[in-house]
């Protein structure tokens, strides 16, 4: 009986767990992160689609003697995909969609399907402005470089900047598998916190005057143009950047579902129930991977902080830009709206316009915010492209 006693013991989690001080101060740490992670999700609201997946996701793998996920089969140079269908746990199926890059490209589609590109196309000067907030990623890669990253790992980092999740995960299990977790939870956290992190940059850069511009009304865009659209972009960007084939090119189809208005059915499906679906099997997939193995080491801090400054100089480069277009046009164009250019749709918008309602609550910046919300999902997908290009296999 004892002896069966002792071996149920040594079978169990917290028997694992309490295996040497170190072991159990590693649970214990995650076990918080978690916690805090549960609590921005169901507390305080903060990406509750993402986050909360993302956060149970780490629960489960950080349960001592768990056999779900096995990220020793991925994060090698070549996985032996028939060993992990034969050998793999439940997760490790569902990373496979990670992995072969599947989920984000879906996500794109269903993002696709929800976005309004007429503001963009009734004023492409917001391109610019999408590519100057792409600043934050490139001062983000430089930081890493200094600290010793890799250029690959680099890379993956400062994709954070571009306040696109699904793009940052795409980017990293092709650059820098074991660096997913510390990115993905950096990226989607910065993204629930954008409406405490944007604000004090947007007051520090503009005056009170800049934030009370009010700027005309947009034209309208026919349908032919946005048929058009996301066909033209797909070809273009698509034959400079075929790596960003994945995410442009899906995006954009989802996009032609929905103003096509022939498949409503389709464009439907791909609104919600395709991506809530894919959205809980990446978040739960995504999340695994920070195990405390794996996450509780020293560059998942330089990961935390250079995500917060890719973020805060993404911001920058928008509004700076921002404020020289004011000053080209002579004042027509509000420079909240640069801040917009990273990808986060349309919360980074939102933002914009809640901060020009503060300067004069007449002001309604929305439409012309989503402009440059939706030019940076399409320049983080083409610097994304860009960085599996040229970043493959170095």
């Amino acid at each position: 009986m004892l002896e069966t006693l002792r071996n149920f013991w040594e079978s169990t989690g917290l028997a694992i767990a309490t295996s040497s001080p170190e072991t159990l101060i590693k649970y214990l740490i995650m076990y918080l992160i978690i916690g805090i992670l549960l609590y921005l999700a169901i507390g305080k609201k903060f990406e509750p689609m993402l986050l909360l997946p993302i956060a149970f996701g780490m629960l489960l793998a950080n349960i001592p003697g768990q056999d779900l996920i096995h990220t020793e089969l991925f994060f090698v140079e070549h996985p032996d995909y028939g060993r992990i269908l034969r050998e793999g746990g439940l997760i490790d199926m569902l990373y496979l969609g990670v992995k072969l890059g599947i989920y984000p490209s879906l996500i794109f589609m269903g993002i696709g399907a929800m976005t309004d590109f007429s503001p963009l196309i009734a004023n492409p000067k917001s391109l610019m402005l999408g590519a100057a907030a792409q600043l934050g990623v490139f001062a983000a890669f430089a930081g890493a470089v200094f600290l010793g990253f890799s250029e690959a790992a680099a890379a993956a980092i400062g994709i954070i900047g571009g306040a696109d999740g699904p793009t940052a995960i795409l980017v990293t299990k092709e650059l820098a598998p074991t660096l997913l977790g510390a990115i993905a939870i950096a990226a989607y956290s910065y993204m629930a916190l954008i409406p405490m992190i944007q604000p004090p940059i947007m007051k520090l850069v503009t005056t009170k005057k800049e934030r009370a511009i009010k700027m005309t009304s947009l034209r309208p865009v026919s349908k032919k143009e946005l048929i058009l659209f996301p066909i033209t972009v797909t070809a273009v960007v698509c034959i400079i950047l075929p790596s960003a084939a994945p995410l442009v090119g899906f995006l954009m189809l989802g996009n032609l579902f929905n103003v096509t208005g022939v498949v409503d059915r389709l464009s439907k499906t791909a609104q919600n129930e395709l991506i809530n679906i894919v959205t809980i099997c990446l978040g739960v997939s995504v999340g695994a991977t920070a195990n405390a193995e794996s996450f509780l080491k020293p560059h998942t801090v330089c990961i935390v902080l250079l995500g917060l400054c890719a973020f805060c100089c993404s911001t920058l480069g928008g509004l700076l830009f921002g404020k020289l277009m004011c000053w080209l046009t002579k004042g027509k164009i509000n420079p909240l709206i640069g801040s917009a250019g990273v990808s986060a749709v349309p919360m980074a918008a939102r933002v914009s316009q809640v901060e020009g309602a503060k300067a004069d609550p007449a002001n309604f910046l929305l439409m012309h915010a989503m402009g440059p919300n939706v030019a940076g999902v399409i320049g983080t997908a083409m610097v994304a492209g860009f960085f599996i290009a040229t970043l493959t296999n170095h």
